[in-house]
């Protein structure tokens, strides 16, 4: 299962205020327009509010990284995107991550804001958390939803080949990137502000930078091969070793290492894999030499309308004038 079909961009029916049992009905509908396994599929019936909450996880990941490499070759867009992900390139990579980790802050963010039905806010059974209750303070539930997860997207303990491995690496690094963004927030309660009671929860970061984290370990991602460990008798990721005076044999990918088995391609021009970049807005002093692939780029002037000259109206408005200016629009060549 990865987010980043087209499929499942399309509006679901609204729940809207019903009886029970027609919700049910809406419920499973909204599960059946998902591509989802037969066992997905069978767990998506039975929690009402998933379905739900798998749309905006698809949304959340596709948009976080179309925002990420929107100044790149590859910008992140869904045509291509199905042969992309029967690839083992960087941008593979990226996608799984992305996808666990969007759908890992939905599930936790869902809970809290209790539309799941089977979970509800952080239940960690410690003193911090049962205080913040009190107060009715509702922290992320994580746990939950990395467990759920699991569950749902069926992993192994071991793949059966190098691409499998290479898969499951790279979504756990997605839901390890949202764990490691996993922050204690605190709220004074007390006379004037005063912190004579201080209630803490456990908040997700924004996805935003969870989405900054993973384009570095894009950026810094590790080639692998399939290795035999001798020790434990079965086949490990390996890659190169990252220092000089290391031994002389393959080190394995760290955790947190996103990581690929094949070279990606240019991108610069239109494949299965994606559009090209032709026609591609660029910053001349920043990516057009890059973007554009040695082509060239055109250069087009424009107007655009702002506002401008706003001014506090009395007694609660603002009175803004209507500006013109030229832009120069900077695309890459055919």
């Amino acid at each position: 299962f990865s987010l980043t079909g087209k499929e499942a961009l399309t509006h679901f029916p609204s729940l809207g205020p019903s009886t029970n049992s027609a919700q049910g009905k809406v419920h499973v509908k909204q599960c059946d327009l998902l591509k989802l396994s037969r066992k997905q599929k069978r767990l998506c019936r039975r929690e009402p509010g998933l379905a739900e909450t798998l749309r905006d996880a698809i949304r959340l990941g596709v948009m976080e990284c179309q925002y990420q490499f929107r100044s790149e070759r590859w910008n992140c867009s869904l045509e291509g995107r199905t042969s992309l992900l029967k690839r083992g390139f960087k941008e593979t990579a990226f996608l799984y991550a992305v996808s666990s980790a969007a759908l890992t802050h939905s599930l936790a963010r869902a809970c809290s804001a209790g539309r799941m039905e089977r979970c509800t806010c952080d239940d960690s059974p410690d003193l911090e958390n049962r205080k913040a209750w009190q107060w009715g303070v509702c922290g992320d539930n994580l746990k939950y939803s990395t467990k759920f997860l699991k569950k749902f997207l069926g992993q192994k303990r071991i793949g059966k080949d190098l691409r499998a491995k290479v898969d499951i690496h790279n979504t756990n690094v997605g839901i390890k990137a949202v764990k490691n963004g996993l922050k204690t927030t605190c709220k004074c309660h007390g006379v004037s502000g005063s912190c004579a009671v201080r209630t803490c929860w456990k908040q997700l970061s924004p996805f935003h930078e969870i989405g900054r984290l993973l384009k570095l370990r894009y950026d810094d991602a590790v080639k692998v091969f399939s290795t035999t460990n001798d020790a434990v008798g079965h086949s490990e990721l390996a890659g190169p070793q990252r220092h000089s005076h290391s031994p002389k044999h393959p080190a394995s990918p760290r955790s947190t290492d996103l990581v690929y088995v094949e070279d990606s391609p240019s991108f610069c021009r239109p494949s299965k894999y994606s559009l090209g970049t032709a026609g591609r807005t660029c910053s001349r002093e920043g990516n057009c030499d890059s973007m554009c692939c040695g082509r060239g780029y055109n250069t087009q002037s424009r107007l655009v309308t702002f506002s401008c000259h706003c001014q506090v109206q009395w007694c609660c408005y603002v009175e803004c004038q209507q500006c013109m200016q030229e832009e120069v629009v900077y695309s890459c060549k055919q």
